[in-house]
This record gives structure tokens, C-alpha cells and sequence, in this order.
């Protein structure tokens, strides 16, 4: 029996995912040949084989819909990890998380005073102001894809900003479940979930940009594809589930994962195999948003759901162009940036369940939350699309008076940032801060881990010496090793850095023959407070798993042992992990154009052929194809190797050059000499 109820939800899977596949594929030529998003026809697609429309559904089943949804919701998030790469979080993370945070302030807020006009209670006014205040990652990827904006400048800053925006989102839902549980927010909640969201955030991205790019070149010389693929799709899976398992959202966990990808030196290759899996499932996304929006309840709350949508789109642009412009960005990219957010998704769909899960909101709060994110999904793509154009009204209508206090503020934000490079001094003293605050993240989320993994303890070894003493001991002892070698890094850098401070607080003019004792003094000082300092956090993250004081008498002497016996290891395995990490991030990254293998110069008419060998001193040799930019800089493209005797045809970006390798040339008798050059100079000309 079992087995035949196995078989009937196979069947009634694959008959569901059969149907959203025909209904996509057609309404893919449909709104195409009509000039339409594509994304709107997969939500009205949705809506007409859901479980609401009559005559009869087409899909009806639950757990399909939420299934297919968290699918789609996985790829898509995981491809702009992939586009979005560390290196553009970095640039614009200042400005994405002021324009942000003030976002959301006032959209939670726009959403309460909302719910309360129309006389809704205090939590569906809450959980209101909180679905309000997230805009849609997906929609707004897919509307930027179709429209072919996704590398103009605002749209990055979108990007930035929707980042910044679903870390936010994961803060609020925590706070949403203790706050819907006691009914207030406490200060402990907050912090608390702050600290394991960016030891999370810390741990992850430090390990996998160590780990990960190396695991992929490694599978990439098999030159297999099915291998390579498998492993991307094994690291996308595992990390979704790992942040899932941590109470995170799978969206978090694959955006991750896939800006950890997008570091490694086979990211051309991965996108080239990944992009119709992405395609797919992101049809499957969208059609799964329609199938959950019931027609007769859109009528029902018709007038609620008009004018949410109109205060989301209204505020949404006031809001985060406001935002925008406040960060530093002129007033036609800060405009651009608003009318880019002006709708809400998959995070405002996850905030309602959350709220009908708890029962602590009305069951008319969800349906209104999908149909809101419908029609501002299908105004989307035409706010974006027409955005320039009302940056330009703006800038004909607007008052001389307006437009020039708009341009002095921006000139005055342009000078702050460009003084913030200061002396040497200066920056070295941020570079060590910067360095000791993410060693301190490291190590709050290796002792936050050991103590969520105390509960488990007992279950997982029941015999253990001293019971729960025991599951204390092994785990403090444990985070303890695991810690070492980050806490040795940080007593190091903060003795550096009492030093340079010391230099810099006490000058020879001020301090004259005491100068020396004075800048000690200083040094010393410095030094055993941040020494302090690091003690007490580190009592304070093993409050919950400290042994009892004869067994924690005995792991003091282990770890003082082996800080004592292992420090040399210690600090070579650290340096270690510090150069493989600014390996991987001084990795040049390969530009959008070159991603593409099949692009190639239209200079087939006067073309010409000729080989150049490849000596052992050639800086060429141990790079890839892509990381040269041969095309970019000189027009000439690798068309053939000739490899011990074989031959490879049409090399793709990935393929690494060698020793002894007779590369064949194609391009104008200009570009054939560039190339010929480019390839037999140092590491200065190729830079």
C-alpha cells in the first residue's frame, strides 16, 4: 500500500510539473510575440490552471505549488549570486544598506498606519508594515533580464540594495516570531539574532571562498561537464539546506553560495551550463506565484488590495530613491533605483505564512500579500522600462532652485567619500580593524555553533562521560581548538596595532626624550584592553557550554598547552588561510563580455591565420583563456591549440594555457601582432 500511495504522488508530481512546463512554454511565444514580460504571462498562466479557477484545476496539490516555488526560488537566487559577485557587494555596500534601511523604516511604518486606517488589529498591522517593506529579488532579476538592463549602473545599486534587503528580511522574521509570541520586541531577541545572522553570514563566506574556487578548478580539469555541473548543483542544494537548518531562508543560502562561486576561475563555464536550469526554474517560480492567488478573494478585498499597491508603488519609489540619493547618487540614477523596487515578493509571501503559521494574523492577510505582489510584478517591468524617461521629465520640470541644492548635496557626499582615503596610517589602522572584526565574527560563530549543538548532545552520545557535563566539556574544548588559531591571529594584530596607534597618539615634538616610554605606555595599554576584550567575549559566548570549574581547570592547561606546544602551526595555518583568501579574491574578474564562448569579432572578411609558441618564462603560460582578455585588448581570438601532439579546436574561455603549446591566431595582420606581443611579455603588460 505504501509503495502504491509513493507512486500516485510521483505520478500527480510529475503530471503537475508537465502542466506548468506546456502552459510556460506557450505563454513564453505568446507574450513575446506580443511584446509583453514574459514574467506576467507566467503569473496569469498560474492563475488559470490554479486550484481557484474555475471550471475545474488543473493543479490543486499543496505541497506541488510550495515545492516547485522553493525550487524556483533556489536557481534564481543562486544565478545572481552568481551575476552579483563580492567585488560589487563591496562597492556599493555602504550606499545599498543606507538606501535599505531607510526603505524599509518607512515602508513598515506607510504598512502599520495602513492597517490601522483600514481597522485591522495591531498584528495584522505589524505583519502588514513588514510585507510592505521588502521589495522582490526575483521579479525585479528577471524584469532587468527581459529588458536587457541588468549591467546599467542603476541596476546594480538594485541589486546591492536587494541584498542588503534580504539580509534585513531575515532579521525581521526572526523578530516578527518573538514579537507575534510575547507581543514586543526585546533588545536580548534583537541581538542575539544579529550575532548568529553574521556569524552565519561570516563563517560561510570566509570557509567557502577558501574552499570552494579551489574544489572547482579542481573538478573542472576532468573536463567534464555532467561532473561539474553536479558539484555546482550539490554545493547549491547543500548550502540551501544548511541555511535552512539554521532557520535561514533557502534564498539566503543560495544567493550565497552562488557569490562564492561566482570567485572561482571556472565561473564562464558554470554559467554557460547553468542557464537553462535557471531558465526553467524560474518559469516554474512564477507560474507557482499564480497558482496561489484565488480570483473571488481578489474581489472580495478589491478596494484594500488597490490601495496597498498603490501605497507600495508610490512609497516604494519616494522611499528608495530617497534612500539612494541620501547614500551619495545623483537624483536621475536615485530615481531610476526607486522605480526599480516599486513591488514586493517572495519575502513578503514568507512574512504572511509566517503570520498564518503563528495565528496571530487574519487569513485575509496572505492572499492580499500575493495579489499585491502580482499587480505590482506586472507594473514593474514598465517602471522600469519608462524610468529614464521620468528621470529626464524630472529634470525639465523641476525647479532651477531644486535641481541645484539637489547637485550641491551630491558633490558634498562625492567629497566626504573621496577624503576618506587619509594617510597610510589611517588606512593600515583600518585594514588590522577590519581584519580583528571579522577573526572576532569567526570565532562568535564557531562558540554560537557549539552551543546549538548542545541539545544534541546527549541524543547524539548517550554514553558520554559526565553526562551533560560531559557534552559541555567536549564542546567548549572543542570551539576552544577550533577558535585558537583566530584567537592567536587576533593578539598578534592587536599588539601590531597598539604599536602603530601608540606611534601615531605620541610624537617626538610632544613627547621628547619620554617618547619612547610614553608610546609603550600606550602600546601596553592598548594592548591588554583589547586582550580584555577578547576574553570577555569569549566568556560570554561559552556561557551556556562551560564546563564545571574541575573540568574546565583541566581544558585551560590543554588549550594553554597547545597555544604554547602548536603556536608556530597555528600561525602558518592561519597564514595559510589569509593567503588563499586574498588569492581568491585578487582573482581579476572576467568581464560580462568575455563570458560568452560563442562571441567572436566580425573580422572574418580580412582575417589571418598564425601560431605562437608558448616558452616556458611566458607569463601566459598557467592562465586561462579568459583571464588573458586577449580579444579585448588586442582583437585577435584563440582559435586552436596544438597540445603534445593533439589538437584542441575552438578553445573555450576556461581552458588553461601550457608550456610548449602552439596557439593558433585569427584577426587583422594589426591584432595578430598585438597578440603575438601581448603573449610573450612579463605580468606588466598583461595587467
Amino acid at each position: 500500500m505504501p509503495l502504491v500511495a509513493a507512486a500516485a504522488h510521483d505520478l500527480t508530481f510529475l503530471h503537475d510539473l508537465a502542466i506548468v512546463m506546456i502552459v510556460a512554454g506557450l505563454v513564453t511565444v505568446l507574450f513575446h510575440r506580443l511584446k509583453q514580460p514574459v514574467v506576467l504571462g507566467y503569473i496569469l498562466a498560474g492563475v488559470i490552471i490554479g486550484p481557484h479557477t474555475p471550471p475545474f484545476p488543473l493543479i490543486d496539490n499543496q505541497e506541488t505549488i510550495h515545492t516547485l516555488s522553493q525550487l524556483g526560488v533556489i536557481f534564481l537566487m543562486f544565478s545572481l549570486g552568481l551575476e552579483f559577485s563580492l567585488r560589487k557587494l563591496k562597492e556599493v555596500g555602504a550606499t545599498a544598506f543606507i538606501a535599505a534601511t531607510f526603505a524599509i523604516l518607512v515602508m513598515s511604518l506607510a504598512g502599520y498606519t495602513l492597517g490601522q486606517a483600514f481597522g485591522w488589529s495591531s498584528m495584522d498591522s505589524v505583519f502588514l508594515g513588514a510585507i510592505l517593506s521588502i521589495s522582490s529579488t526575483t521579479i525585479i532579476i528577471k524584469a532587468l533580464d527581459e529588458l536587457g538592463l541588468k549591467k546599467e549602473r542603476f541596476a546594480e545599486l538594485i541589486f546591492g540594495i536587494l541584498i542588503v534587503e534580504d539580509i534585513l528580511a531575515i532579521v525581521m522574521i526572526a523578530l516578527l516570531s518573538g514579537f507575534a509570541t510575547t507581543g514586543s520586541f526585546s533588545a536580548r531577541d534583537i541581538g542575539v539574532t544579529v550575532i548568529k545572522l553574521v556569524s552565519f553570514l561570516g563563517i560561510l563566506l570566509v570557509a567557502g571562498l577558501i574552499i570552494v574556487p579551489r574544489l572547482l578548478n579542481y573538478v573542472a580539469r576532468f573536463k567534464s561537464n555532467e561532473m561539474l555541473l553536479v558539484t555546482v548543483l550539490g554545493l547549491c542544494f547543500g548550502v540551501s539546506l544548511l541555511a535552512v537548518q539554521l532557520e535561514y531562508s533557502v534564498a539566503l543560502g543560495a544567493f550565497l553560495i552562488g557569490a562564492i562561486v561566482a570567485e572561482a576561475r571556472q565561473i564562464v563555464r558554470i554559467e554557460t551550463l547553468l542557464e537553462p536550469v535557471r531558465d526553467m526554474f524560474s518559469a516554474v517560480f512564477f507560474v507557482s506565484i499564480g497558482l496561489l492567488i484565488n480570483p473571488a478573494l481578489l474581489l472580495q478585498y478589491a478596494v484594500p488590495i488597490l490601495v496597498i499597491t498603490a501605497v507600495v508603488i508610490a512609497g516604494q519609489i519616494v522611499s528608495c530613491s530617497v534612500g539612494a540619493f541620501m547614500a551619495g547618487h545623483d537624483r536621475r540614477v536615485s530615481l531610476r533605483v526607486g522605480m526599480g523596487l516599486a513591488q514586493i515578493g517572495e519575502f513578503s509571501f514568507i512574512i504572511a505564512s509566517l503570520g498564518l503559521t503563528l495565528r496571530v494574523t487574519s487569513e485575509f492577510l496572505y492572499p492580499i500579500a500575493v495579489a499585491v505582489s502580482a499587480l505590482t510584478a506586472w507594473t514593474a517591468p514598465y517602471l522600469i522600462r519608462n524610468s529614464d524617461r521620468v528621470a529626464a521629465y524630472f529634470d525639465r520640470a523641476a525647479p532651477v532652485t531644486v535641481k541645484n541644492w539637489l547637485d550641491v548635496y551630491t558633490r558634498w557626499v562625492a567629497g566626504l567619500s573621496q577624503r576618506e582615503g587619509g594617510s597610510f596610517a589611517y588606512s593600515l589602522v583600518r585594514k588590522w580593524a577590519w581584519q580583528i572584526g571579522l577573526n572576532l565574527i569567526l570565532i562568535t560563530g564557531v562558540f554560537v555553533g557549539a552551543a546549538s549543538m548542545r541539545r544534541h548532545g546527549l541524543v547524539w552520545w548517550p554514553d558520554i562521560p559526565r553526562g551533560e557535563d560531559g557534552v559541555k566539556a567536549a564542546l567548549w574544548l572543542g570551539a576552544m581548538l577550533l577558535s585558537l588559531p583566530i584567537m592567536i591571529a587576533v593578539f598578534r594584530k592587536l599588539r601590531a596595532l597598539s604599536m602603530l596607534l601608540s606611534e601615531m597618539s605620541v610624537s617626538r615634538a610632544a613627547g621628547g626624550e619620554n617618547t619612547a616610554a610614553l608610546r609603550s605606555v600606550v602600546a601596553n595599554t592598548i594592548l591588554a584592553a583589547g586582550s580584555l576584550g577578547l576574553v570577555l567575549v569569549v566568556l560570554l559566548l561559552s556561557s551556556t557550554i562551560l564546563p564545571s570549574w574541575k573540568l574546565l581547570v583541566v581544558q585551560l592547561l590543554i588549550v594553554a598547552g597547545s597555544a604554547v606546544l602548536l603556536r608556530r602551526s597555528f600561525i602558518r595555518l592561519y597564514s595559510k588561510a589569509q593567503f588563499a583568501l586574498q588569492e581568491t579574491l585578487s582573482q581579476p574578474p572576467v568581464p560580462r563580455h568575455e563570458r560568452s564562448p560563442r562571441a567572436m569579432p566580425s573580422i572574418l572578411r580580412a582575417a589571418e591565420l598564425t601560431t605562437v609558441r608558448l616558452e616556458e618564462n611566458t607569463d601566459a603560460v598557467g592562465k586561462l583563456i579568459g583571464e588573458l582578455r586577449l580579444r579585448t585588448l588586442t582583437g585577435a581570438s584563440i582559435v586552436g591549440i596544438q597540445r603534445d601532439g593533439a589538437s584542441i579546436i575552438n578553445p573555450g574561455p576556461d581552458e588553461e594555457l601550457r608550456h610548449g603549446d602552439e596557439i593558433l591566431l585569427l584577426g587583422s595582420g594589426t591584432h595578430l601582432q598585438d597578440a603575438r606581443a601581448l603573449l610573450t611579455k612579463n605580468a606588466t603588460a598583461l595587467q
